[in-house]
Protein backbone atom coordinates (compact mmCIF):
# COMPACT_ATOMS: atom_id res chain seq x y z
CA UNK A 1 0.00 0.00 0.00
CA UNK A 2 1.38 3.63 -0.82
CA UNK A 3 1.82 6.36 1.92
CA UNK A 4 -0.86 8.32 0.69
CA UNK A 5 -3.52 5.56 1.51
CA UNK A 6 -2.27 4.92 5.25
CA UNK A 7 -4.23 5.81 8.02
CA UNK A 8 -2.18 8.11 10.44
CA UNK A 9 -1.82 4.82 12.59
CA UNK A 10 -0.82 2.51 9.84
CA UNK A 11 1.78 5.55 9.59
CA UNK A 12 3.18 5.42 13.20
CA UNK A 13 3.35 1.77 12.47
CA UNK A 14 5.44 1.74 9.46
CA UNK A 15 7.62 5.11 11.30
CA UNK A 16 8.10 2.65 14.18
CA UNK A 17 8.92 -0.16 11.92
CA UNK A 18 11.37 1.54 10.22
CA UNK A 19 13.30 3.07 13.00
CA UNK A 20 14.06 0.00 14.41
CA UNK A 21 15.41 -1.21 11.01
CA UNK A 22 17.11 2.17 11.35
CA UNK A 23 18.68 1.33 14.41
CA UNK A 24 19.78 -1.93 14.08
CA UNK A 25 21.89 -0.30 10.95
CA UNK A 26 23.35 2.04 13.26
CA UNK A 27 24.53 -0.96 15.52
CA UNK A 28 25.67 -2.85 12.08
CA UNK A 29 29.08 -0.55 12.38
CA UNK A 30 28.52 0.08 8.66
CA UNK A 31 31.50 1.57 6.50
CA UNK A 32 29.82 1.67 2.71
CA UNK A 33 30.16 3.78 0.02
CA UNK A 34 28.04 4.11 -3.40
CA UNK A 35 29.27 7.70 -4.18
CA UNK A 36 30.80 8.01 -7.34
CA UNK A 37 30.94 5.62 -10.67
CA UNK A 38 34.27 4.44 -10.29
CA UNK A 39 35.19 1.18 -12.26
CA UNK A 40 35.66 -1.53 -9.50
CA UNK A 41 38.97 -3.51 -9.01
CA UNK A 42 37.68 -6.80 -11.29
CA UNK A 43 37.19 -4.05 -14.05
CA UNK A 44 40.46 -2.85 -13.64
CA UNK A 45 41.89 -6.13 -13.86
CA UNK A 46 40.94 -6.48 -17.35
CA UNK A 47 43.03 -4.07 -18.29
CA UNK A 48 46.45 -5.37 -16.78
CA UNK A 49 48.02 -6.39 -19.72
CA UNK A 50 48.56 -2.76 -20.12
CA UNK A 51 50.75 -2.90 -17.04
CA UNK A 52 53.27 -5.78 -17.74
CA UNK A 53 52.94 -6.26 -21.65
CA UNK A 54 56.33 -4.57 -23.54
CA UNK A 55 55.84 -2.61 -26.69
CA UNK A 56 56.15 -4.09 -29.88
CA UNK A 57 57.57 -1.50 -31.37
CA UNK A 58 58.60 2.31 -29.92
CA UNK A 59 58.01 3.72 -33.60
CA UNK A 60 54.85 3.77 -34.03
CA UNK A 61 52.96 5.10 -37.24
CA UNK A 62 56.68 6.55 -37.95
CA UNK A 63 57.03 8.30 -34.39
CA UNK A 64 58.98 7.43 -31.60
CA UNK A 65 56.76 7.43 -28.88
CA UNK A 66 59.35 7.94 -25.95
CA UNK A 67 60.29 11.36 -27.17
CA UNK A 68 58.66 14.84 -27.70
CA UNK A 69 55.91 16.04 -29.91
CA UNK A 70 52.69 14.62 -31.89
CA UNK A 71 50.45 17.10 -30.08
CA UNK A 72 47.74 15.59 -32.10
CA UNK A 73 48.21 12.12 -30.42
CA UNK A 74 49.43 8.82 -32.57
CA UNK A 75 47.12 8.13 -35.23
CA UNK A 76 47.20 4.03 -34.30
CA UNK A 77 45.08 5.20 -31.08
CA UNK A 78 42.94 8.28 -33.12
CA UNK A 79 41.35 5.72 -36.15
CA UNK A 80 40.35 3.19 -33.25
CA UNK A 81 38.27 5.78 -31.83
CA UNK A 82 37.38 8.19 -34.50
CA UNK A 83 35.31 4.60 -35.62
CA UNK A 84 33.46 4.44 -32.11
CA UNK A 85 32.76 8.35 -32.16
CA UNK A 86 31.60 8.61 -35.58
CA UNK A 87 34.42 12.04 -36.12
CA UNK A 88 36.74 11.53 -38.84
CA UNK A 89 40.42 10.58 -37.54
CA UNK A 90 42.29 14.18 -38.52
CA UNK A 91 39.52 15.51 -36.84
CA UNK A 92 40.22 14.05 -33.33
CA UNK A 93 42.88 14.61 -30.82
CA UNK A 94 44.07 11.74 -28.34
CA UNK A 95 45.70 13.50 -25.24
CA UNK A 96 46.60 12.28 -21.62
CA UNK A 97 44.31 11.11 -18.80
CA UNK A 98 41.13 12.85 -18.19
CA UNK A 99 38.91 14.71 -20.81
CA UNK A 100 37.87 16.46 -18.23
CA UNK A 101 40.97 18.12 -18.28
CA UNK A 102 39.99 18.80 -21.91
CA UNK A 103 36.56 20.77 -21.00
CA UNK A 104 38.40 22.71 -18.78
CA UNK A 105 40.93 23.91 -21.22
CA UNK A 106 38.42 24.65 -23.95
CA UNK A 107 36.64 26.94 -21.54
CA UNK A 108 39.58 28.12 -20.02
CA UNK A 109 41.25 28.92 -23.86
CA UNK A 110 37.55 30.86 -24.74
CA UNK A 111 37.34 32.73 -21.81
CA UNK A 112 41.12 34.23 -22.24
CA UNK A 113 41.46 34.44 -25.85
CA UNK A 114 37.66 33.86 -27.53
CA UNK A 115 36.78 31.52 -30.52
CA UNK A 116 37.49 30.58 -34.52
CA UNK A 117 34.30 32.74 -34.61
CA UNK A 118 34.75 35.68 -31.76
CA UNK A 119 38.21 37.05 -30.93
CA UNK A 120 36.77 38.58 -27.76
CA UNK A 121 37.35 36.94 -24.55
CA UNK A 122 34.37 35.51 -23.31
CA UNK A 123 35.96 36.90 -19.83
CA UNK A 124 35.38 40.59 -21.15
CA UNK A 125 31.31 40.19 -21.03
CA UNK A 126 28.98 37.84 -18.89
CA UNK A 127 29.22 34.48 -19.67
CA UNK A 128 26.19 31.79 -18.79
CA UNK A 129 26.01 28.07 -19.39
CA UNK A 130 22.85 26.45 -19.55
CA UNK A 131 22.92 22.59 -17.49
CA UNK A 132 20.57 19.97 -18.25
CA UNK A 133 19.95 18.54 -14.95
CA UNK A 134 20.21 16.10 -13.16
CA UNK A 135 23.61 16.42 -14.69
CA UNK A 136 27.56 15.74 -14.10
CA UNK A 137 28.21 17.18 -11.31
CA UNK A 138 32.09 18.11 -12.01
CA UNK A 139 30.57 19.54 -15.26
CA UNK A 140 28.94 21.99 -12.92
CA UNK A 141 31.97 22.62 -11.34
CA UNK A 142 34.17 23.61 -13.95
CA UNK A 143 31.38 26.61 -14.27
CA UNK A 144 31.51 27.79 -10.87
CA UNK A 145 35.27 27.47 -10.35
CA UNK A 146 35.78 29.70 -13.49
CA UNK A 147 32.76 32.29 -12.73
CA UNK A 148 30.58 31.19 -15.27
CA UNK A 149 26.98 31.37 -14.37
CA UNK A 150 24.45 27.90 -14.58
CA UNK A 151 21.18 27.85 -16.09
CA UNK A 152 19.33 25.12 -15.12
CA UNK A 153 17.44 23.29 -17.88
CA UNK A 154 15.58 19.82 -17.64
CA UNK A 155 17.09 16.38 -18.94
CA UNK A 156 14.23 14.90 -20.20
CA UNK A 157 14.06 10.98 -21.61
CA UNK A 158 15.39 12.23 -25.29
CA UNK A 159 17.46 14.98 -24.33
CA UNK A 160 17.24 18.58 -22.93
CA UNK A 161 14.13 20.38 -22.48
CA UNK A 162 14.60 22.22 -25.96
CA UNK A 163 11.65 24.60 -25.18
CA UNK A 164 13.75 26.23 -22.79
CA UNK A 165 17.26 25.83 -24.27
CA UNK A 166 15.72 27.93 -27.20
CA UNK A 167 14.36 30.78 -24.87
CA UNK A 168 17.48 31.21 -23.07
CA UNK A 169 19.59 30.96 -26.37
CA UNK A 170 18.14 34.00 -27.28
CA UNK A 171 20.41 35.85 -24.75
CA UNK A 172 23.94 36.34 -26.35
CA UNK A 173 25.18 35.81 -22.59
CA UNK A 174 24.72 32.11 -23.31
CA UNK A 175 27.65 31.03 -24.70
CA UNK A 176 26.88 27.09 -24.25
CA UNK A 177 25.78 24.37 -22.87
CA UNK A 178 26.59 20.68 -21.23
CA UNK A 179 25.28 17.40 -22.03
CA UNK A 180 26.14 13.61 -21.47
CA UNK A 181 24.58 12.55 -24.96
CA UNK A 182 24.22 8.76 -24.40
CA UNK A 183 23.70 7.38 -21.01
CA UNK A 184 23.34 10.44 -19.66
CA UNK A 185 24.85 10.82 -16.29
CA UNK A 186 22.73 10.31 -14.13
CA UNK A 187 19.54 9.77 -15.68
CA UNK A 188 20.71 7.19 -18.07
CA UNK A 189 19.06 8.86 -20.83
CA UNK A 190 20.45 9.32 -24.05
CA UNK A 191 19.40 12.15 -26.62
CA UNK A 192 17.94 11.31 -29.86
CA UNK A 193 18.88 12.02 -33.17
CA UNK A 194 15.90 14.76 -33.68
CA UNK A 195 17.17 16.44 -30.57
CA UNK A 196 20.50 16.68 -31.37
CA UNK A 197 19.75 18.03 -35.04
CA UNK A 198 17.58 20.75 -33.41
CA UNK A 199 20.67 21.78 -31.46
CA UNK A 200 22.77 21.89 -34.59
CA UNK A 201 20.60 24.25 -36.02
CA UNK A 202 19.55 26.06 -33.15
CA UNK A 203 19.45 30.24 -33.77
CA UNK A 204 21.93 31.44 -30.93
CA UNK A 205 22.24 34.63 -30.76
CA UNK A 206 26.15 33.86 -29.77
CA UNK A 207 27.94 33.06 -32.54
CA UNK A 208 30.23 31.28 -30.90
CA UNK A 209 27.73 29.01 -29.02
CA UNK A 210 29.65 25.79 -28.45
CA UNK A 211 27.84 22.30 -26.86
CA UNK A 212 30.32 20.77 -24.46
CA UNK A 213 29.27 16.79 -25.78
CA UNK A 214 30.58 15.34 -23.45
CA UNK A 215 30.32 11.41 -24.80
CA UNK A 216 31.79 9.29 -21.61
CA UNK A 217 29.46 6.46 -21.84
CA UNK A 218 29.62 5.88 -25.32
CA UNK A 219 30.93 2.20 -25.56
CA UNK A 220 29.19 1.66 -22.06
CA UNK A 221 25.80 -0.39 -22.79
CA UNK A 222 24.37 -2.48 -20.37
CA UNK A 223 22.07 -4.78 -22.51
CA UNK A 224 23.76 -6.39 -26.19
CA UNK A 225 22.38 -3.62 -28.01
CA UNK A 226 24.98 -0.65 -28.91
CA UNK A 227 23.61 2.40 -29.01
CA UNK A 228 25.28 4.64 -31.19
CA UNK A 229 25.15 8.60 -30.26
CA UNK A 230 23.74 11.09 -32.36
CA UNK A 231 26.41 12.11 -35.40
CA UNK A 232 26.67 15.74 -34.10
CA UNK A 233 29.47 16.97 -35.81
CA UNK A 234 28.11 16.17 -38.80
CA UNK A 235 24.95 17.45 -37.79
CA UNK A 236 26.29 20.32 -37.18
CA UNK A 237 28.69 21.18 -39.90
CA UNK A 238 25.52 20.71 -42.72
CA UNK A 239 23.58 22.86 -40.48
CA UNK A 240 26.02 26.10 -41.02
CA UNK A 241 27.37 25.77 -37.72
CA UNK A 242 30.75 23.50 -37.75
CA UNK A 243 32.49 24.76 -34.50
CA UNK A 244 29.49 24.36 -32.48
CA UNK A 245 29.68 21.26 -30.63
CA UNK A 246 33.30 20.10 -29.36
CA UNK A 247 32.74 16.47 -28.50
CA UNK A 248 34.89 14.72 -25.39
CA UNK A 249 35.27 11.19 -24.22
CA UNK A 250 38.38 9.08 -22.81
CA UNK A 251 39.05 5.52 -21.84
CA UNK A 252 38.60 5.85 -17.64
CA UNK A 253 36.18 3.52 -17.74
CA UNK A 254 37.22 1.41 -20.57
CA UNK A 255 40.86 0.36 -19.69
CA UNK A 256 42.60 2.06 -16.41
CA UNK A 257 40.43 5.06 -14.64
CA UNK A 258 43.87 6.14 -13.60
CA UNK A 259 46.40 6.09 -16.47
CA UNK A 260 43.88 6.39 -19.70
CA UNK A 261 43.74 8.85 -22.94
CA UNK A 262 41.23 11.26 -23.19
CA UNK A 263 39.81 12.46 -26.71
CA UNK A 264 38.90 15.88 -28.17
CA UNK A 265 36.78 15.93 -31.86
CA UNK A 266 35.76 19.22 -33.30
CA UNK A 267 35.81 20.81 -36.64
CA UNK A 268 39.06 21.34 -38.66
CA UNK A 269 38.78 25.11 -37.04
CA UNK A 270 38.38 24.13 -33.36
CA UNK A 271 40.87 21.50 -33.61
CA UNK A 272 43.64 24.12 -35.14
CA UNK A 273 41.95 26.31 -32.06
CA UNK A 274 42.46 24.29 -29.29
CA UNK A 275 46.40 23.29 -30.83
CA UNK A 276 46.92 26.06 -30.83
CA UNK A 277 46.87 26.84 -27.40
CA UNK A 278 48.12 23.13 -25.58
CA UNK A 279 51.37 24.16 -27.98
CA UNK A 280 52.02 26.69 -25.23
CA UNK A 281 51.20 24.31 -22.32
CA UNK A 282 52.79 21.35 -23.21
CA UNK A 283 55.11 19.67 -25.76
CA UNK A 284 53.08 16.99 -26.34
CA UNK A 285 51.28 14.08 -24.69
CA UNK A 286 52.04 10.72 -22.96
CA UNK A 287 52.51 8.71 -26.45
CA UNK A 288 53.68 5.39 -24.49
CA UNK A 289 50.79 4.80 -22.81
CA UNK A 290 48.78 5.91 -26.33
CA UNK A 291 51.05 2.93 -27.44
CA UNK A 292 49.95 0.57 -25.21
CA UNK A 293 46.50 1.30 -25.80
CA UNK A 294 46.39 0.95 -29.44
CA UNK A 295 48.23 -1.90 -28.79
CA UNK A 296 46.12 -3.60 -26.14
CA UNK A 297 42.93 -2.72 -27.84
CA UNK A 298 43.84 -3.32 -31.93
CA UNK A 299 41.06 -2.55 -33.21
CA UNK A 300 37.35 -0.43 -32.39
CA UNK A 301 35.95 -4.14 -32.56
CA UNK A 302 38.49 -4.72 -29.68
CA UNK A 303 37.43 -2.01 -27.36
CA UNK A 304 33.90 -3.50 -27.74
CA UNK A 305 34.65 -6.97 -26.87
CA UNK A 306 36.71 -5.35 -23.98
CA UNK A 307 33.22 -3.42 -23.03
CA UNK A 308 31.19 -6.67 -23.12
CA UNK A 309 33.66 -8.10 -20.25
CA UNK A 310 33.02 -4.82 -18.63
CA UNK A 311 28.91 -5.66 -18.99
CA UNK A 312 29.54 -9.38 -17.31
CA UNK A 313 30.54 -7.57 -13.97
CA UNK A 314 28.42 -4.75 -14.06
CA UNK A 315 24.66 -6.07 -14.55
CA UNK A 316 24.74 -8.28 -11.75
CA UNK A 317 25.22 -5.19 -9.60
CA UNK A 318 22.51 -2.66 -11.74
CA UNK A 319 19.93 -5.94 -11.32
CA UNK A 320 20.72 -6.26 -7.48
CA UNK A 321 19.64 -1.98 -7.32
CA UNK A 322 16.46 -2.21 -9.35
CA UNK A 323 15.47 -5.59 -7.19
CA UNK A 324 15.86 -3.68 -3.84
CA UNK A 325 14.00 -0.47 -4.65
CA UNK A 326 11.84 -2.74 -6.56
CA UNK A 327 11.21 -5.02 -3.13
CA UNK A 328 11.65 -2.67 -1.18
CA UNK A 329 10.20 0.55 -2.37
CA UNK A 330 7.89 -0.54 -5.27
CA UNK A 331 4.67 -0.94 -3.00
CA UNK A 332 4.84 2.36 -1.03
CA UNK A 333 4.97 4.81 -3.56
CA UNK A 334 8.15 7.42 -2.28
CA UNK A 335 10.66 6.69 -4.55
CA UNK A 336 10.91 6.28 -8.98
CA UNK A 337 14.06 5.48 -10.35
CA UNK A 338 16.07 4.60 -13.69
CA UNK A 339 16.47 1.24 -15.51
CA UNK A 340 19.35 2.32 -17.66
CA UNK A 341 20.20 0.86 -20.95
CA UNK A 342 23.77 1.51 -20.36
CA UNK A 343 26.40 4.12 -18.09
CA UNK A 344 27.38 4.22 -14.92
CA UNK A 345 24.42 5.52 -12.78
CA UNK A 346 20.80 4.92 -11.18
CA UNK A 347 18.74 7.79 -10.72
CA UNK A 348 16.47 7.75 -7.60
CA UNK A 349 14.39 10.36 -7.00
CA UNK A 350 12.30 9.68 -3.64
CA UNK A 351 9.68 12.34 -2.00
CA UNK A 352 10.20 16.01 -2.37
CA UNK A 353 11.79 17.63 0.27
CA UNK A 354 13.59 14.18 2.19
CA UNK A 355 16.31 13.36 -0.30
CA UNK A 356 18.80 15.69 2.43
CA UNK A 357 17.68 13.90 5.09
CA UNK A 358 17.76 10.10 3.26
CA UNK A 359 21.76 11.23 2.68
CA UNK A 360 21.82 12.28 6.09
CA UNK A 361 20.19 9.51 7.77
CA UNK A 362 22.62 6.93 5.20
CA UNK A 363 25.80 8.78 6.53
CA UNK A 364 24.82 8.13 10.29
CA UNK A 365 24.29 4.48 9.02
CA UNK A 366 27.75 4.30 7.59
CA UNK A 367 26.94 4.22 3.93
CA UNK A 368 27.96 6.89 1.90
CA UNK A 369 26.10 8.56 -0.73
CA UNK A 370 26.37 11.81 -3.34
CA UNK A 371 25.56 14.66 -1.39
CA UNK A 372 21.60 15.32 -2.30
CA UNK A 373 21.09 18.21 -5.06
CA UNK A 374 24.78 16.90 -6.33
CA UNK A 375 23.05 16.20 -9.64
CA UNK A 376 22.27 20.14 -10.32
CA UNK A 377 24.07 23.40 -10.75
CA UNK A 378 25.02 24.95 -7.44
CA UNK A 379 24.23 21.61 -5.32
CA UNK A 380 20.36 22.97 -5.61
CA UNK A 381 18.11 20.58 -6.53
CA UNK A 382 15.00 22.77 -6.08
CA UNK A 383 12.77 19.94 -5.46
CA UNK A 384 15.01 18.34 -3.02
CA UNK A 385 14.47 14.82 -3.98
CA UNK A 386 17.08 13.86 -6.27
CA UNK A 387 19.84 10.72 -5.25
CA UNK A 388 22.78 9.73 -7.39
CA UNK A 389 23.28 6.17 -7.20
CA UNK A 390 26.50 4.86 -7.92
CA UNK A 391 26.33 0.92 -7.85
CA UNK A 392 30.06 0.05 -10.09
CA UNK A 393 32.61 -0.23 -7.30
CA UNK A 394 31.86 -1.65 -4.53
CA UNK A 395 31.91 -5.72 -4.48
CA UNK A 396 28.01 -6.70 -4.56
CA UNK A 397 27.87 -7.95 -0.86
CA UNK A 398 28.63 -4.66 -0.04
CA UNK A 399 26.26 -3.08 -2.39
CA UNK A 400 23.47 -5.18 -1.35
CA UNK A 401 23.85 -4.00 1.89
CA UNK A 402 24.04 -0.26 1.10
CA UNK A 403 20.97 -0.61 -0.82
CA UNK A 404 19.11 -2.37 1.64
CA UNK A 405 20.18 0.74 4.07
CA UNK A 406 19.11 3.11 1.49
CA UNK A 407 15.98 2.06 1.27
CA UNK A 408 15.29 1.89 4.82
CA UNK A 409 16.56 5.35 4.95
CA UNK A 410 13.87 6.46 2.17
CA UNK A 411 11.18 4.84 4.35
CA UNK A 412 11.94 6.41 7.33
CA UNK A 413 12.15 10.10 5.89
CA UNK A 414 8.79 9.45 3.52
CA UNK A 415 7.17 8.22 6.99
CA UNK A 416 8.57 11.29 9.04
CA UNK A 417 7.35 13.60 6.63
CA UNK A 418 4.22 12.13 6.19
CA UNK A 419 2.90 12.50 9.68
CA UNK A 420 5.07 16.24 10.43
CA UNK A 421 2.21 17.31 7.44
Amino acid sequence: MTLDSLSRDQLESLLAEQQQAYAELQQADLSLDITRGKPSAAQLDLSNDLLTAPLQDTKVDGVDVRNYGGGTGLPALRSIFAELLNIPVDQLIAANNASLSMMHDSLVFALLHGTPEEAKPWKDGPVKFLCPAPGYDRHFAICEHLGIEMITIDMLEDGPDMVAVREHVADPAVKGMWLVPTYSNPTGAVVSDAVAAELAALQAAAPDFRIMWDNAYAVHDLTDEHVKSADILGLCASSGNPNRALVFASTSKVTLAGAGVSFLGGSPENIAWYLSHTAIRTIGPDKVNQARHAQFLGSAQGVLDLMARHREVLVPKFETVQRILSERLGDHGVATWTSPKGGYFVNLDVVDGTASRVVQLAKEAGIALTPAGASFPYGRDPRDRNIRIAPSFPPLEELTRAMEGLATCVLLAAAEKALAA
